[in-house]
């Protein structure tokens, strides 16, 4: 139950919904939101843009009108009413929980928070000189080594129960027509008989458990790197903490006020999932090939890593430190435009309407600036920034603030360093990653898409004597 003294971030929440609702209608794209007859025909553009790769029931983006859905669900009455937990359980389970299964849910986040082993071998490598991101990455691994039977000797997969699946050696340049259900599936009691009463307490690396393991332990080591980057040792979680005041807490040292609590969690529910982005699809590609879900999650810090995905916001603070004053603003942003250089912050692949997620992220960064001087003066700087780009593009270009330009706001409001904006990113995406993953797996068949070869044909081959 959300509490009292968080009452004015709910109501910012719900006059943002109002807000984006007056401004669109509720008619759902009909091609993109009815079941697929294979083998589909869409326009496919570089890296493979338009692709129709799957069938879902977890996500639904609508650019052209800025719609984010959850399982049927609108972002904006989710952050208003919900929690990370419940939305977790929402993108994994396909419902909402009761009070039962929200109660047992929280107890297995709790216990899975809990990872000393994990935290003293990250502890043996050079955290404080390795980018944030990619000690997550490692952590992830060191998690899957503790609590998973999939690094050890004995273990191996059954390959005569996996032939049958959609592996590489199947030719696929023909026409791909689907199942009617997963061939191979992670959870069957073929594969795991071997070790269903392990002496080590060891658990298979897939499956519903090792979503719930992902979940908590992805933010206890992103916690644990940020306080060994900054000298201190990991923290141990405080089990009477809900997800997101467990996360501030393990990463600051200080338990979050209520409302510090509640802004973290509609954060954390803004960004666990978001179509099959370039994260998602790294994930999904991974457990396509029946690897695991760590590794396949390990694939999803990978690409989040990368500038063009995650980073932006850390990217847009810089910007507005640069800018300096607002007075300084339409100077900047000529020079800018005179150079054909990319307005960090603005703009999105899909979106061609406001993004919701900035809707509920701007009216946050402006709630949380007036008590700090700092985040005052690069609210002020970004607000002048958004009036001076709409005026500039106009609105028929459909250039709007997307979920980067005021999070970083918000983190800084909150005394997170720009460095861990996108571990965050990757605490909140991995129950997007994990729901997605089990989800494709019901129906699998291996990613395999093909090139357009465009070389040379019949040509000889040169002893390297003669080569010049």
């Amino acid at each position: 139950m959300l509490r009292h003294e968080t009452k004015e971030i709910t109501d910012l929440v719900l006059k943002a919904a109002k807000k984006a609702r007056k401004e669109t209608d509720s008619e759902p794209e009909p091609e993109l939101t009815k079941p697929i007859k294979w083998p589909v025909k869409c326009t496919v553009g570089p890296g493979l843009e338009g692709a129709i790769a799957c069938e879902t029931k977890i996500g639904y983006v609508n650019g052209s009108k800025g719609w984010l859905v959850y399982r049927g669900y609108d972002i904006f009455d989710l952050c208003a009413y919900s929690t990370f937990e419940e939305v977790s359980y929402l993108l994994l389970k396909g419902h909402l929980p009761t009070v039962t299964q929200l109660g047992n849910f929280k107890k297995k986040l709790i216990q899975y928070r809990h990872m000393p082993n994990t935290q003293r071998l990250l502890m043996s490598f050079p955290i404080e000189d390795m980018n944030a991101m990619a000690a997550l990455r490692l952590g992830t691994n060191l998690m899957r080594h503790e609590f998973t039977y999939d690094d050890t000797d004995d273990w191996r997969p059954d390959l005569k129960s996996v032939i049958g699946a959609d592996e590489d050696s199947i030719p696929m340049e023909t026409v791909p027509r689907g199942e009617k259900r997963a061939i191979y599936e992670f959870g069957s009691k073929e594969r795991g008989k071997k070790f269903e009463s392990d002496s080590l307490g060891l658990q298979p690396a897939s499956g519903l458990d090792s979503c719930y393991h992902l979940i908590a332990g992805v933010a206890s080591i992103a916690a644990a790197v940020a306080r060994i980057r900054a000298g201190h040792l990991p923290l141990e979680p405080d089990p009477e903490l809900s997800h997101a005041a467990n996360f501030i807490y393990m990463m600051t040292g200080r338990r979050p006020a209520p409302l510090e609590e509640r802004v973290m969690d509609i954060a954390l529910i803004l960004h666990a999932d978001h179509g099959i982005n370039a994260s998602t699809f790294a994930s999904m590609v991974v457990a396509s090939t029946l690897s695991d879900f760590y590794f396949s999650v390990g694939a999803g810090i990978a690409a989040l890593n990368g500038p063009l995905h995650g980073g932006a916001n850390e990217q847009v603070l810089r910007v507005l430190n640069e800018i300096a004053t607002v007075d300084n603003v339409k100077p900047w942003l000529e020079k800018i435009r005179k150079q054909k250089g990319k307005i960090m912050g603005f703009g999105h692949r899909v979106y061609k309407a406001y993004d919701p997620r900035a809707r509920v992220l701007g009216p946050l960064a402006e709630y949380l600036a007036k008590n700090s001087e700092s985040g005052l003066k690069l609210l002020h700087i970004a607000q002048a920034l958004e009036r001076e780009v709409a005026s500039s593009f106009g609105t028929e270009k459909k250039i709007f603030p997307n979920v980067d330009f005021y999070s970083g706001i918000v983190y800084s409001c909150m005394g997170i360093s720009p460095e861990l904006f996108t571990p965050i990113f990757a605490v909140s995406r991995v129950a997007g990653w994990t729901a997605r993953v089990l989800e494709y797996l019901e129906n699998n068949r291996i990613f395999r898409p093909r090139a357009m070869y465009i070389g040379e044909f019949e040509k000889k081959y040169k002893p390297i004597q003669k080569r010049t």
